[in-house]
C-alpha cells in the first residue's frame, strides 16, 4: 500500500528546504539528524515547530526535511515555511490560519550585492583629506 506523504518547499535567504510530512508521532528529522541535535538552539527548534503548534498537529505528523544552503537561522525559516506548505497540501482548510500567522509569506530580504569602488555593499573606503 502506498504511504501517505505531503510535500512542501520552503525558502529563506539562501536556504532551501524540502519537507515531507508523514502521519506519525511527531518526530522531526532534519538531514537525517533529530531536530534538537541539528540546531542546538531552543529558539530555532521552536521556530520549526510553530506551524504544527498553531494547528495542534504536533503529535500527528512526522517531519522529514532536507535543507541546504544558508546559515542555521535561514534554514530554520525555510523548514518552517516548508512545513506550512505541506500542511496546506494535507488539509486546504488550514490555509487561513497559517496565512494569518505569516508562515506562508516568503521573506524577500536577501544579502545585497557588492558594488565596485566600495568595500562591501554600502561601505565606502575610509576617506582622508590628506
Amino acid at each position: 500500500m502506498a504511504k501517505v506523504m505531503f510535500y512542501g518547499t520552503g525558502r529563506r535567504k539562501n536556504a532551501i528546504a524540502r519537507v515531507f510530512l508523514v502521519p506519525g508521532e511527531g518526530r522531526i528529522i532534519i538531514n537525517n539528524r533529530p531536530l534538537d541535535e541539528y540546531f542546538g538552539r531552543k529558539t530555532l527548534e521552536g521556530m520549526v515547530r510553530q506551524p504544527l503548534e498553531l494547528i495542534g498537529a504536533l503529535s500527528r505528523f512526522d517531519v522529514q526535511a532536507k535543507v541546504l544552503g544558508g546559515g542555521i537561522s535561514g534554514q530554520a525559516g525555510a523548514i518552517k515555511m516548508g512545513i506550512a506548505r505541506a500542511l496546506i497540501q494535507a488539509d486546504p482548510n488550514l490555509r487561513p490560519p497559517l496565512k494569518r500567522a505569516g508562515f506562508l509569506t516568503r521573506d524577500p530580504r536577501m544579502k545585497e550585492r557588492r558594488k565596485y569602488g566600495l568595500k562591501k555593499a554600502r561601505r565606502a573606503p575610509q576617506f582622508s583629506k590628506r
